[in-house]
């Protein structure tokens, strides 16, 4: 009964092929537009959490500076004294910690010269950042002790200003200074807030103060836990030490911020889902659009067929059956246009993850959603006219003209 029913509805669609195609469309737009930005939601959700991942695991940076929000004081934060940065030392739970500082300078290389984020940091910072290298490796803690003048760049680095030539003993000058190359780092790419992370120079932290930043100045230090288990203890901590040597009374706001790169993370993740869920709830409107346009021709064809409705009840087909005709021919042609929208719809993902440069991730359980909610649009918007066709009465229909 239900497959003679299909093939009844299929012939109908083939006999007004324009005008099934023109009430396809609001369902092909909706289920499209609503696999589209859901897959181009996923990706960028996905790929803010990639690139988070690359700034180092279980990581927590500690930063001078209220962090409380609101416009600036006027006055200049307060820098992480020797006293901080050792007593950050001692907590428990700690895998890596690493004081740093960071300036912008040029750094030159025969006749190239590149503007470069430096770094001047301690071991550590290459542990809880998660840093691997492609030749060399990272310098000691003796290295930073006797402040000498040695320097890990990144894949950027060697690419635009040594040429892609080997970096290994290469003698680079960093704001003037000459400076040894003794690592190159694996290449991670950009970062969530789009600066290149393999566009730097990486230096010990005391040569750093004497010959690039000519103070003492400590900008940040970055610490990794142990598991991510350890990381709110080792957050509750870091604000319990710092308070303390920076002799902040209780009832005085903190004068630095401790964040949680894995609330960011989340955080990010948070705001894309949502504006993924609001547009694609936007998108699904036009669902509701090509339901309205299915019922109206669904209308417009019982008015059409009046007299093949009244021979059929004529000659013994029950209500039930000429409604169950009118129902399967709606919800075929939303079931059409909705497998058409899952594929226009994943064409015009990928097409946007390419040139979004996001992962292209097609999440079955939206797509199946979509296709299967193209078909309740059927049952809903198909039901009053195949109702209205099954209530015709047999010799009033016969006599329509």
């Amino acid at each position: 009964m239900i497959w003679e029913s299909v093939k009844l509805a299929l012939r109908a669609i083939r006999r007004n092929i324009l005008r099934s195609v023109l009430t396809l469309l609001g369902i092909v737009i909706g289920v499209a537009s609503v696999i589209a930005l859901v897959t181009l939601g996923q990706g960028a959700t996905d790929k803010v959490k990639a690139d988070l991942t690359k700034l180092g695991s279980n990581m927590l940076i500690v930063r001078p500076g209220s962090g409380v929000p609101g416009p600036p004081s006027g006055n200049e934060p307060r820098t992480l004294s020797d006293r901080d940065i050792d007593a950050l030392r001692s907590i428990p739970g700690v895998r890596a910690m690493a004081a740093t500082a960071n300036k912008t300078v040029k750094v030159t290389s025969g006749t190239d010269t590149l503007d470069v984020q430096v770094t001047g940091t301690e071991p550590g910072y290459f542990v809880a950042q998660d840093w691997s290298f492609s030749a060399g490796g990272p310098f000691s803690e003796a290295d930073v002790r006797s402040g000498a003048a040695l320097c890990v760049i990144g894949a950027t680095v060697q690419r635009d200003l040594l040429r892609g030539e080997p970096a290994i003993g290469a003698v680079i000058r960093v704001a003037g200074v000459t400076c040894e190359v003794i690592g190159v780092m694996n290449a991670k790419g950009q970062s969530a807030f789009g600066s290149d992370q393999d566009l730097t120079v990486v230096m010990p932290l005391r040569a750093f103060h004497r010959r690039i930043a000519g103070n003492t100045r400590v900008s940040m230090a970055v610490i990794a836990a142990e598991t991510p288990s350890d990381v709110r203890p080792v957050q509750l901590a870091i604000t319990e030490v710092l308070r303390e040597t920076r002799r902040i009374q209780p009832n005085q706001d903190d004068d630095f911020a401790v964040r949680d790169m894995t609330q960011m993370a989340q955080t990010l993740s948070s705001t894309t889902s949502i504006m993924t869920g609001l547009l694609s709830a936007v998108a699904a409107v036009s669902l509701l659009v090509g339901g309205i346009g299915i019922m109206n021709i669904m209308l417009v064809s019982v008015t059409e067929r009046t007299r093949e409705i009244g021979i059929r009840l004529a000659i013994g087909a029950l209500g039930s059956q000429v409604m169950t005709q009118f129902l399967v021919e709606a919800v075929v042609l939303c079931l059409l246009g909705g497998m058409i929208g899952l594929a226009l719809g994943a064409a015009l993902a990928y097409a946007g993850s390419v040139a979004l440069e996001v992962p292209f991730v097609i999440n079955p359980g939206v797509a199946l959603l979509s296709v299967l909610f193209s078909g309740v649009i059927g049952v809903v918007f198909g039901y009053f006219p195949a109702r209205r066709a099954a209530r015709l009465e047999p010799i009033d229909a016969l006599r329509h003209e």
